[in-house]
C-alpha cells in the first residue's frame, strides 16, 4: 500500500453547541465535516488509514488525521492491529461507536426522500452494504432462507436474509447461494437504479456466479421510500 505523507498540524479546537440536549452533545461528537463518514466506513469492522482515505475520495490526510484524532478522544474510534497475515495498524469502532448505525439508518432512509438526492454520485462499497440493512423490505423476501456473496473492488461481503431479517457481514463463506462481483458503483445501478443485471453482465461490469434467479430477486427487495413533495 502506497505510503501517504501527512503533514503535522496544531490540534483544531472543537467547537460545542454548549447546549445540555443529548442531541447537541451527539452533534457536538459528529458533527464535524466528515466525522459521520468517517464512522460509516467503519461501521462493518476495521480499515487502514490509506482504505479510509481511499473510499473518503473527497477527504485530505490531514483532514481525516483531525478526524480519526477526535473521534478517538470522544471514545467512538480505537487504534487496532489487523490480525495475521495483515497484521498492520487499523481503526476501528468502539462497543459504544457501533451503537451509533441506528443513526445512519434513519439518516439515510430520511436523506433518500429528498428530490435533490443524487443517486449516481460516488458511493462505497461499505456504503451500499448499509444500505441495505437501511432500505430492505421483510415483505418482498418472504420464503428466503439464503447467503449472497458480494465481491466489490478489494472488499467482500456476506448478505444473509433469513425469517424476514438481513445481516451484512465482511468475509466470504461457503454457504453462498449466488455470487455478484462488480463495483459498489455497478451494484448501486443493479440495486437502485434499475438497470439490467443482463445489461451489466453484457457490459463487462459484472460478474453473476450461481443461483442468477436469487439474483434477479435479490436487486428488487431493496425499495426506495417515496420523494417528498
Amino acid at each position: 500500500m502506497k505510503s501517504i505523507k501527512i503533514t503535522k498540524q496544531q490540534p483544531v479546537e472543537r467547537r460545542s453547541y454548549d447546549d445540555a440536549c443529548g442531541a447537541a452533545h451527539a452533534l457536538d461528537l459528529l458533527g464535524e465535516r466528515w466525522a459521520l463518514l468517517v464512522v460509516r466506513e467503519l461501521m462493518l469492522g476495521p480499515k487502514r488509514f490509506g482504505d479510509l482515505k481511499s473510499d473518503l475520495p473527497g477527504i485530505s490526510a490531514n483532514v481525516l488525521t483531525q478526524r480519526l484524532e477526535g473521534l478517538e478522544a470522544s471514545g467512538i474510534v480505537k487504534r487496532v492491529t489487523l490480525p495475521p497475515p495483515a497484521a498492520v495498524a487499523a481503526y476501528e469502532l468502539t462497543p459504544w461507536g457501533y451503537e451509533s448505525e441506528p443513526i445512519f439508518i434513519a439518516l439515510g432512509h430520511w436523506g433518500t426522500r429528498s428530490p435533490l438526492h443524487d443517486p449516481t454520485l460516488p458511493v462505497s462499497a461499505v456504503s451500499i452494504m448499509l444500505s441495505f440493512r437501511t432500505m430492505f423490505a421483510p415483505d418482498r423476501a418472504k420464503g428466503l432462507d439464503v447467503v449472497i456473496g458480494l465481491h466489490c473492488e478489494d472488499e467482500r461481503f456476506m448478505v444473509t436474509i433469513k425469517k424476514g431479517v438481513i445481516t451484512v457481514k465482511r468475509g466470504d463463506g461457503p454457504a453462498v447461494s449466488v455470487t455478484l462481483t462488480a463495483p459498489a458503483r455497478i451494484i448501486a445501478a443493479a440495486v437502485y437504479g434499475g438497470q439490467p443485471l443482463a445489461a451489466l453482465e453484457a457490459a463487462g461490469v459484472l460478474k453473476i456466479v450461481g443461483n442468477r434467479a436469487l439474483a434477479e430477486r435479490f436487486v428488487t427487495l431493496f425499495p426506495l421510500p417515496p420523494k417528498v413533495a
